[in-house]
């Protein structure tokens, strides 16, 4: 014990003082306090589950049975392409016709003179005109259509009008069929169901197919019919491959994966080589 004098010149005894964490407690003992640990148990990690790899029409069956919103929903094709994101010298983007679409009206116009430009009227064309419409446009800066189509004489003259075109994706392209001198043949087939495709930001494109009906009084698509119009998409897809890539061949190094699915059901992936021969099958219908 230990001694110490205070104010008043007497002796008085000082207990110990004995710390307890971080509190100053007098004359207790210092308990011993076992503090539990929590135990840290590592999770189990859930590992991805790789989806098999289906054939073209067992995903097309997966992707009918798996829609089941009471709207009429979207068979969608969902693409990875093998490009350099934000690569805008190989932007893909395209239009294609799809053999069963779902034959709303389509508006097209068609930069043709003379004979040519009689033949548009004729087979149904919205809006045809040659240096005349040309100068129209580009005094409004506005054309309502949904598809372009040109001759190869009056291709050269669209300059004077290609960022509106282009700003709206309607600029005429050789390799998407839409400069051409068989008239009548491009404006029927425009006619019959259009569809416009663009990649995104992200390498990857996005575009509807067909439809799966709600109401079980509306006939669904076949898969024989979504067969078909997926073949017209990889059709236009590999029409709008850019130049620049490197590997020459179909798919590689082009596509790296393609999915299918409703608009409110899961994707399901679907086999390249499923795909070549649905393009195969597209090419003898199209014949």
């Amino acid at each position: 014990m230990q001694k110490w004098r205070g104010r008043g010149g007497g002796i008085e005894s000082k207990k110990p003082l004995l710390r307890r964490r971080s509190f100053w407690i007098a004359g207790e003992e210092e308990e011993k306090v076992v503090v539990p640990f929590p135990m840290l148990i590592k999770a189990e990690s859930k590992k991805k589950e790789n989806k098999p790899i289906l054939d073209l029409m067992d995903a097309i069956k997966q992707v009918k049975a798996t829609a089941k919103a009471n709207f009429d929903e979207t068979v969608e094709a969902h693409v990875r392409l093998a490009i350099p994101p934000r690569k805008t010298e190989l932007i893909v983007r395209g239009t294609m016709n799809l053999p069963h679409g779902d034959k709303k009206a389509v508006r097209v116009a068609f930069f043709a003179e003379g004979a040519d430009a009689d033949e548009a009227r004729v087979s149904g064309a919205d809006l045809v005109g040659g240096l005349e419409l040309i100068e129209e446009i580009a005094s409004t800066g506005k054309i309502d259509v949904d598809k372009c189509f040109a001759t190869r004489q009056l291709m050269p003259r669209l300059f004077k009008i290609s960022k509106i075109l282009n700003h709206q994706g309607l600029m005429p392209n050789p390799k998407q069929g839409t400069v051409t001198n068989d008239v009548a043949r491009a404006v029927q087939e425009a006619k019959q169901g259009h569809i416009k495709f663009k990649m995104d930001n992200t390498s990857n494109l996005h575009v509807g197919l067909g439809k799966v009906p709600s109401s079980p009084n509306i006939v669904s698509l076949k898969e024989e019919h979504l067969r078909d119009n997926v073949g017209a998409f990889v059709s236009a897809l590999l029409k709008a491959k850019p130049a620049g890539l490197k590997k020459t061949s179909k798919f590689a190094g082009y596509v790296n994966a393609f999915h299918m699915c409703s608009t409110m059901g899961p994707a399901f992936p679907v086999s390249i080589q499923s795909l070549s021969r649905a393009l195969d099958q597209y090419g003898k219908v199209a014949r």
